[in-house]
């Protein structure tokens, strides 16, 4: 059993029935690809046993297949899987998923909200423990198993396989509403193509009596009842909100939104329909795009009067908000959605690399990437509001109380509209927006496309386009909601209620099956396998109890502390909570159902069909040389 299994000869020894009863499954690589399959009466080992199994030569576990044997063996056609052109398309789709809108608006609000430089430790501090070895972990997962998040399951423990179904329902949710906020972007940077933008002036038809503009050369006084001419076209021009009355009014379609939404998903649609031979093509350049666009305009924002004031109150310690646990929260909350484990994208992403990749020395790379990303994006926002401030005199914390896409489309938007080339710094400003949302939309889409793919390869396999299709179709007619004249009520609901809670507690119910049911030893072989060497005991402590004790804190401290919705002048009615939470519901709903199923469906007494339901049904295939070995 342990005779290594180099050379194309140890193939055809097996065909003749020696080798395959002593070495279970065993695969050619080549384009031939055919799948030789034991056909005795062994049987694969247990969960317990999977120790025993007999080391090859190059240290990969071989385990007996579980396919019942009578002394013949069935030729199975196997596929090659598809993977990256280059690792820098991998690289580039990571980034490109992890750094998004959020990064730009959220991370600086947060961060003066909560302290300034002094929330730079609770948030490295939850970075650390928290967030990157969640972010190593599906990465390595999607790597060494190379299936998306539903089929993923059968490989570690298949009773959580409801994970999988939950994890794409709550993709097409952010599908839902993410795109509707990239329109709003779309449409700024259609109007941004005029010699004078039209947020700059009081004199068009949306505006009304109380517009100020205190920007322009005449001497206007800010009352309390001022609007500002960005907050009037963003409210009553591009959402229209004023023909709503509420969620219970949604009112009628925006026509000019519906058309911006609809060129989004054309081109989401013909950048992921080949799958990332593609996709890893066009992140080329929206994953480097923003870069360079910040660049400008963090030069462009530090050479504005006033900037420093931005800056020292984004920075600016404030000591005893650390003893605050709300501050704690928002951290941990900050860099788990920032770096966005839990959706499926990593598992997915991680699955067309090839075996050997160094998935850690990426996992590092890519969230401190992220992670620097968002705190060099506060300095662009900070220093333009501390801009904004300078000139209508006023503290820095009056003009920093826009929160949110407002932040954005009111606040930095009036700013570039009164610098020298507004322009064209409206035009990268709202292409950055684009780009930065265009490749987190691949990622959620891709997330789910390789999970159904996956788990139907017999009925999708060959029709990705027809699959994909349908998939944007379905996800732009879930979107109808949030193009209304209500729909930033609709947007603002799905963003706090319908996907938060949920993705915590997804990810809370993966860190737990993988550490404690499929092992964490198990996993660390796994691991050891693809790099060589296995993770050390840092990493091994935060996977067992300290990244689930930060998801169960975070889950927690949201469900007990629900927020207060209000946007705008309206308040969210109480009613309105139930539903979020409805919806949010919908979608974990599936895993409790699919683990009453699975033990249904399972034959034997309850004890057998529990321990069934967490052992590994499927092996898993590893690379070694031109054959594919069967492995637990």
């Amino acid at each position: 059993e342990t005779e290594p299994l180099t050379s194309k000869k140890d193939v055809s020894d097996c065909s003749k029935g020696d080798d395959c009863k002593e070495n279970g499954l065993l695969v050619r690589n080549p384009k031939s690809a055919l799948r030789l399959v034991e056909d005795g009466n062994k049987v694969h080992p247990s969960q317990g046993d999977k120790g025993e199994a007999a080391q090859i030569s190059n240290g990969y576990s071989a385990v007996q297949s579980s396919v019942p044997c009578n002394g013949e063996q069935q030729l199975m056609e196997l596929e090659d899987r598809e993977t990256w052109s280059k690792k820098i398309d991998f690289l580039l789709s990571v980034i490109g998923y992890a750094v998004d809108l959020g990064n730009v608006w959220r991370f600086p609000y947060i961060c003066y909200q909560n302290g300034g430089g002094a929330f730079l430790i609770p948030y490295t501090i939850m970075a650390i423990f928290g967030g990157i070895p969640l972010f190593y972990m599906e990465l390595a997962l999607g790597q060494y198993h190379r299936n998306g998040c539903i089929s993923i399951w059968r490989k570690i423990c298949p009773i959580f396989k409801g994970i999988g179904f939950a994890i794409c329902i709550i993709d097409l949710y952010i599908a839902s509403y993410y795109n509707t906020i990239m329109a709003w972007a779309f449409y700024y940077l259609i109007s941004s193509f005029t010699a004078e933008l039209p947020w700059t002036s009081c004199t068009n038809p949306w505006n009304t009596g109380n517009c100020t503009n205190y920007f322009s050369k005449d001497n206007v006084s800010w009352s309390l009842h001022s609007i500002s001419p960005a907050e009037e076209f963003y409210t009553r021009q591009v959402l229209q909100v004023h023909r709503s009355n509420g969620l219970d009014d949604l009112g009628g379609i925006s026509w000019q939104l519906t058309l911006c939404l609809l060129l989004i998903f054309t081109i989401v649609y013909f950048s992921i329909w080949k799958g990332v031979k593609t996709s890893g093509k066009v992140v080329w350049v929206t994953a480097t795009f923003p870069y360079i666009i910040l660049f400008i305009l963090l030069v462009r924002g530090a050479t504005l009067p006033g900037a420093w004031r931005g800056v020292l109150y984004y920075l600016k310690p404030d000591w005893q908000k650390l003893l605050a646990t709300e501050v704690w929260v928002d951290a941990a909350a900050q860099i788990f959605f920032s770096l966005g484990p839990g959706f499926g994208v990593l598992l997915a992403y991680a699955s067309y690399n090839k075996f050997h990749n160094n998935c850690y020395q990426d996992a590092l790379v890519t969230s401190t990437v992220n992670c620097l990303t968002s705190f060099v994006s506060g300095f662009v926002i900070f220093t333009v509001l501390g801009y904004m401030a300078e000139m209508r005199n006023e503290d820095v914390s009056e003009v920093a109380k826009d929160t949110g896409p407002s932040l954005l489309f009111i606040t930095y938007a009036e700013a570039i509209a009164n610098m020298p080339a507004s322009t064209f710094f409206a035009i990268i400003f709202f292409l950055m927006l684009l780009t930065l949302g265009l490749d987190s939309t691949f990622a959620g889409l891709e997330g789910v496309i390789t999970g159904v793919l996956d788990e139907f390869p017999h009925v999708w396999g060959k029709r990705r386009e027809l699959f994909v299709l349908g998939l944007t179709i379905v996800c732009f007619l879930g979107s109808l909601a949030t193009l209304t004249f209500g729909g930033a009520y609709v947007v603002k609901l799905f963003e706090e209620y319908a996907t938060g809670p949920a993705v915590l507690t997804v990810v809370f119910l993966e860190a737990v099956a993988v550490s404690w049911f499929y092992g964490i030893t198990q996993f660390c072989n796994d691991v050891k396998e693809m790099l060589g060497s296995a993770p050390g005991w840092y990493w091994r402590v935060c996977w067992v109890a300290i990244s689930p004790l930060f998801l169960l804190f975070v889950t927690c401290s949201f469900l007990s502390h629900p927020p207060e919705l209000r946007l705008f002048d309206y308040d969210y009615p109480y009613w309105t909570t139930v539903v979020g939470y409805c919806i949010g519901t919908s979608s974990i709903i599936f895993i409790p159902i699919y683990m009453v199923y699975r033990l249904v469906v399972t034959p034997g007494t309850l004890k057998e069909r529990i321990l069934k339901s967490i052992t590994p049904e499927t092996a898993t295939e590893i690379p070694f040389g031109d054959i594919r070995m069967n492995a637990v």
